[in-house]
């Protein structure tokens, strides 16, 4: 193998074979179809209009919006908009969900939905109930809405809880923390627990700061990008754009994934119509295929190559690290067949790997779930961090670490306080606000909070939108536990499955709120690479509907509660009262005081590292030794199997379809795995064949929770010994495995046994 760092080296993986309903790219004519589908047909005027809005996408956190224009990017750059965005918004300006389907269908018929029907029933349009011993969902005023919030709320501080996740504005996400706080709960569970904790967890004790150090701008003088358990190419589309023009720079692109994602390799972007669309851009040009969660044996051995091709920045790592000599120990005493039988990646393939990042200029590492989703997450993310460390790959412009978020405002809510695990200055603020001390009962992560309602410790739980149910694994337990809680009340603008299987044991609430692009008031919302955007306001297109804004609903609920302590609570329904109070407790967000005057959008400071330093107490970053997994996969017997059962135990990896968003479907197949529906599980031909198993077979898919049935085998290029198949779904089927220092799930190397 070549490894000369000009040259394309490995830019299909060796597991790529396609099966027959694999496109050549990804992108292309099909983004076009779509948007032509969608943009001329009766939707299409109130689709355009609301793509024209200057308000942030409801999509990802690469969306774009904002002040700037709905298709523009904070560097400025036109056409922007990507399929993701045109789903999400399509979504939203469905007509409201006709009253009759409540009256008429049971919550027994409504379990029956799967996520795509949940979601095409239409926009959620007045407050609905569903009282203890009823068969159906009713109507109920917002009067009785606020009776049984109150009543709810003035329980035991450490009963009471919160779920979000990244739909609502920083308005919102604010005032739902200062409302908790205040009352005395520090139960601020948030969906960015079961994904991107690990790198938050890590992030902070290594560098001072717990997001992304690199800016767009940044980005863009990277020559190379190491992008980890990412699939930018179906979750963030936008994204994709950067690599392409970061390609045709010269620059390179590696990638690491156990399945070749074919947009990875090569993707059409409509935004480049004469150079990218039809034939495609080059992505990659290394592609590894790692056996699931060894990918800290994969950047051990690039560790180790870049100190035996002496590529490591040893006066970078004097100034301004501190713990190096144990991590480079570990590299240079761990042997290379421990690093190979561990990741299953080859020596030259890892070695191709250290030249290219040892010898760019500048080197951004990416990553996404497929990092942060292991039981040894938070040393997944020490091992990427500690590698961009050694080569000096922090600190400078065009370099540096960037988790890869996917929800639009996840971020944000983290940033506003929504976390269990509250930043010391943030503390303080607030404690000056209050004029007393916030409570210091440790507050539950969504992990433990399942785990407390399911032992009876919670009586209210309030859902800022989201779907807590189905995002959980063990759906069973995940149900089970929600059962047991007194009152729930979600806030949502459609329904989805948490609604009808998520119920409280006495009342469950569900409000139909606002989207971003109709709020009355302007608000505000958080980029994955720290970039406040502000949203404009507008006007629903439900006539007669009962929708109200979240930041509303919070601070009519928390004026019941707690008069006008330590605020003015009836003053902030407006968020522009709200961002002043952000601007005094949140540092970085200094400039929310002036926002509304000036209209300008900014970076959020102290966060983006492009000079030698770091946000620590000594300046330097924290390096950390990264233990090699121990990847064992349990027997046949261990399910129950018998000798004679045919069928094979494989690292099954979940996540989502081309055509979805967190748990909300929009589409039954993914066009681009070759998968034509979602009860399917792609695996490699050559674990197939072993068992006695062949492609579309019909063959049961068991995990430790319970097991799938009739689940029809794909073949695709995905590397021996793992396999894939689709979230929620697949939850039902095994139980949470969870990274003890960051609450994370281990939802990508779960263990099942697939037989005929």
């Amino acid at each position: 193998m070549s490894t000369d760092p000009q040259q394309n080296i490995q830019p299909t993986p060796p597991f790529d074979e396609k099966n027959d309903e694999t496109p050549a790219i990804g992108g292309g004519l099909p983004v076009i179809q779509f948007w032509a589908e969608h943009t001329l047909n009766p939707e299409g005027p109130k689709l355009w209009k609301t793509l024209f809005h200057k308000s942030a996408c409801p999509s990802c956190s690469w969306g774009t919006g904002g002040q700037k224009g709905g298709f523009t990017n904070e560097d400025g750059e036109t056409l922007q908009r990507c399929m993701k965005s045109v789903e999400a918004i399509s979504a939203e300006i469905k007509p409201a969900v006709p009253a009759s389907v409540f009256e008429q269908r049971s919550i027994t018929e409504l379990q029956q939905l799967n996520s795509m029907e949940c979601d095409r029933l239409g926009r959620l349009s007045f407050p609905m109930i569903l009282r203890e011993g009823k068969s159906h969902y009713e109507r109920i005023s917002w009067e009785e809405v606020y009776q049984i919030a109150e009543t709810a709320f003035r329980k035991q501080p450490e009963r009471v809880a919160s779920y979000s996740s990244g739909r609502a504005p920083n308005e919102a996400a604010y005032l739902l923390q200062l409302m908790m706080r205040t009352i005395g709960s520090n139960n601020l569970a948030d969906c960015s627990d079961l994904c991107h904790a690990p790198s938050t967890t890590a992030l902070y004790e290594m560098l001072g700061t717990k997001t992304s150090v690199v800016s767009l701008e940044s980005l863009k003088h990277a020559d190379c990008v190491v992008l980890i358990g990412s699939n930018p190419a179906y979750n963030q589309p936008r994204c994709m754009n950067e690599l392409i023009q970061i390609r045709e720079h010269g620059g390179k692109i590696i990638v690491i994934n156990p399945i070749m994602e074919i947009g990875l390799v090569k993707f059409g972007s409509p935004a480049f119509p004469l150079k990218s669309l039809l034939t495609g851009s080059d992505i990659s040009s290394l592609y590894l295929q790692p056996i699931p969660g060894s990918d800290v044996a994969l950047l051990v051995g690039i560790q180790k190559s870049l100190i035996e091709q002496n590529l490591i920045k040893s006066d970078y790592l004097h100034l301004l690290t501190e713990g190096s000599e144990a991590v480079l120990e570990q590299a240079r005493s761990t042997p290379w067949e421990m690093i190979t039988a561990t990741c299953s990646v080859s020596r030259a393939e890892i070695e191709a790997a250290a030249t290219l990042i040892g010898t760019s200029k500048g080197v951004v590492f990416g990553w996404a779930m497929g990092i942060t989703q292991h039981s040894n997450s938070v040393d997944n993310v020490r091992a990427i961090v500690n590698t961009a460390l050694m080569t000096g790959n922090m600190g400078k412009e065009g370099a540096g670490v960037m988790p890869i978020r996917g929800h639009s405002n996840v971020q944000g809510f983290g940033s506003m306080g929504v976390t269990v695990e509250l930043r010391h200055e943030i503390q303080q603020a607030l404690e000056t606000l209050l004029d007393r001390p916030l409570s210091r009962v440790q507050g539950y992560h969504t992990r433990h909070l399942i785990e407390a309602a399911e032992a009876g410790k919670v009586d209210t739980l309030l859902c800022l939108g989201g779907n807590l149910y189905a995002a959980n694994p063990d759906l069973t337990q995940a149900k089970r536990a929600l059962s047991n809680i007194e009152t729930i009340i979600y806030l949502a603008t459609k329904p989805n499955l948490g609604h009808f299987h998520g119920l409280a044991k006495k009342t469950t609430i569900v409000l139909p709120v606002l989207n971003r692009f109709e709020q009355p008031y302007k608000i505000t919302t958080e980029s994955g690479n720290n970039f406040i955007r502000l949203s404009d306001e507008g006007e629903t297109h439900l006539k007669n509907a009962e929708l109200i804004a979240e930041v509303e609903f919070l601070s009519t609920l928390a004026h019941r509660l707690l008069g006008d302590y330590p605020v003015d609570w009836r003053e902030l329904q407006n968020p522009k009262y709200v961002r002043h109070l952000i601007a005094q407790t949140i540092p970085g967000f200094e400039k929310m005081a002036t926002i509304d005057d000036t209209k300008e959008e900014f970076t959020i400071g102290g966060r983006i590292l492009t000079e030698p330093g770091f946000p620590t107490p000594s300046g330097k970053a924290s390096m950390f030794v990264t233990p090699l997994p121990n990847l064992t996969l349990p027997d046949a017997k261990d399910f129950g199997g018998s000798e004679s059962t045919q069928g094979v135990v494989l690292a099954l990896i979940t996540g989502r379809s081309y055509s979805q968003f967190n748990t909300v479907v929009y589409k039954i197949g993914d066009q681009y795995r070759g998968m034509p529906h979602r009860n399917c599980i792609l695996m490699n031909r050559l674990d197939a064949e072993s068992a006695g198993l062949q492609d579309h077979q019909p063959v049961t898919v068991q995990g430790d929770a319970g097991k799938m049935e009739n689940v029809e085998i794909i073949y695709g290029s995905i590397r021996p010994g793992a396999a894939f198949m689709f979230y929620p779904e697949v939850n039902a089927i095994f139980k949470a495995r969870t990274e003890e220092r960051s609450g994370t799930p281990a939802y990508k190397r779960v263990p099942v046994f697939v037989h005929a």
